[in-house]
């Protein structure tokens, strides 16, 4: 089934999220961004995915809502088109571990960083579930939902406690989302090493920390917006998470590398 390159990219105004949506403008996809405050930061992206002759829009909601949730796919298909491409980039990230651990900073998370991609990946599904009824002789997938994981799955530390919870819950939501949702959509994860200065690193403590890998780097934010261009089309990948970390997730260790070089 021939894809119609659109695709909605939440978080998208600024730091990874746009250099995710200019990397699919950049491949000729057109993009909506979605944005929760960052308004200004919103356009300015939409200038540079317009500057490489896509279509771009700017599309705001808080995601913690489920109500606004629920319209983002809506919306994005009357402004743009019906995505084929979903990246579930926004993310909460804030500090807590066990002894410090409370409801709400559980909740905070396990909504905006599970519940606002199952709603939209939901509701992408059922726009495309309608297509395929229609034309009951298609073949293959007709999109794909791409989501933002993180290295730190595969070798586990307490920091970030409520975060890391909900990244594992949606890592294990791709496996049941591509089972779901096959052979309509397909589901994969990119788990990103550390990628950009977060919290209060310094700058010298994030050079140091982007050196603790394998490979003697870790991730930039070109080599996220290449694995998820590249899993936007690669039709025979589904339920599967890429590891773009330059081999960090190798390394054991009993703290958050952002916290071993300050």
């Amino acid at each position: 089934m021939k894809i119609q390159k659109i695709a909605l990219v939440t978080g998208a105004a600024k730091r990874l999220g746009k250099a995710i949506a200019i990397g699919l403008a950049k491949d000729g996809w057109d993009v909506a961004i979605h944005y929760g405050n960052s308004q200004e930061a919103a356009q300015e992206t939409v200038k540079e995915i317009l500057a490489t002759g896509q279509r771009g829009i700017a599309l705001q909601a808080d995601l913690s809502d489920e109500g606004q949730a629920s319209d983002l796919i809506k919306r994005c298909q009357e402004a743009l088109g019906l995505p084929s491409c979903l990246v579930n980039n926004a993310s909460l990230f804030q500090y807590d571990v066990a002894s410090s651990f409370g409801y709400s900073a559980l909740d905070r998370h396990m909504t905006t960083n599970v519940a606002a991609p199952l709603i939209l990946s939901r509701d992408l599904y059922r726009e495309h579930a309608k297509i395929r009824a229609q034309s009951p002789s298609a073949s293959g997938p007709s999109g794909v939902v791409i989501n933002l994981l993180d290295q730190k799955l595969a070798n586990l530390n307490p920091d970030f406690l409520s975060y890391t919870l909900s990244k594992a819950a949606l890592h294990s939501a791709t496996t049941l989302l591509a089972q779901s949702f096959a052979p309509v959509l397909r589901v994969v994860g990119v788990a990103p090493g550390i990628t950009m200065v977060s919290g209060d690193q310094t700058d010298l403590g994030f050079v140091k920390a982007h050196a603790m890998t394998p490979l003697g780097r870790s991730s930039a934010p070109d080599d996220i917006s290449g694995a998820v261009v590249y899993l936007a089309k690669a039709n025979a990948i589904t339920g599967t998470t890429l590891y773009v970390d330059g081999g960090q997730h190798l390394l054991s260790t009993d703290r958050d590398v952002m916290f071993l070089t300050e």
